[in-house]
């Protein structure tokens, strides 16, 4: 027996509460304890908690209208067609767009699990195929929701900027409060295209991209650098399509 395994065998087992806490302090010490079981369910209730309160602050607090104002003013294909349409037709397409946001936010503990499931999927088949490692998909899904716990600070924030009345003027669902580059260049001379790319900037996405990284080079056995190629790789090429994307819907 190598002596990480022996290491692990003999790393004490530890409660869901204090998993979280670890995942913060020592999360080393989390992901261990994720690969001798699984046992992501805490973290997704948080998780599942956190966004249902989300929700209801964001239509509650900040409101239909203002929420719909901010997706109208992200696409230009939305101003053209308000712009062009009838007040009644302007009326129509502004109620549209904020019943789909209710949706959005009322699904959101059911399109969080399938999230979950599909970047545990490929986070899994790329560790073990792409970086020789081996690991299984119910410890997959525990990287996925310890490692995006810091998210978690993130809505807190979020909220409490809505119920502290200090929240951008323009609100942008998408990007609500300053805690990446992005937020403070839009509305300026900067392309919208770039946009994307300076959004993803982001205090709280780095530092859940790097408990990624910690997870997925625990779970599967690999070198931190590999795992860092796994979690980064993938998160560059979202943030190129996000970028592509804006660029094409100038």
């Amino acid at each position: 027996m190598s002596e990480l395994a022996v290491a692990a065998s003999e790393a004490p087992v530890l409660s869901p509460v204090e998993r979280v806490v670890n995942t913060f302090a020592a999360p080393a010490k989390t992901f261990q304890d994720v690969k001798r079981s699984s046992g992501w369910w805490v973290p997704f209730l948080i998780a599942v908690a956190i966004g249902v309160l989300y929700g209801y602050v964001m239509l509650h607090k900040v409101g239909l209208t203002t929420l719909t104002d901010g997706v109208i003013r992200q696409s230009k294909m939305m101003q053209d067609q308000i712009a062009s349409a009838t007040p009644e037709q302007a009326a129509t397409i502004r109620a549209a767009i904020g019943t789909r946001m209710k949706y959005v936010f009322y699904s959101a503990p059911v399109v969080n699990l399938l999230l979950g499931m599909i970047v545990a999927g490929v986070l899994l088949a790329t560790a073990n195929f792409g970086a020789g490692g081996r690991s299984t998909f119910g410890q997959m899904m525990g990287v996925w929701y310890y490692g995006t716990l810091p998210m978690v600070f993130f809505y807190v924030l979020v909220m409490g900027a809505a119920y502290g009345g200090v929240l951008a003027d323009q609100f942008d669902i998408n990007n609500p409060i300053g805690t990446n580059v992005g937020f403070y260049l839009t509305g300026g001379e900067v392309p919208k295209a770039l946009l994307p790319l300076l959004t993803s900037l982001d205090l709280f996405a780095i530092w859940a991209a790097w408990l990624l990284t910690v997870g997925v080079s625990t779970v599967a056995g690999i070198k931190r650098g590999a795992a860092a190629a796994v979690v980064f790789g993938w998160w560059v090429l979202i943030v190129l399509l996000k970028t592509a994307g804006a660029a094409f819907a100038g």
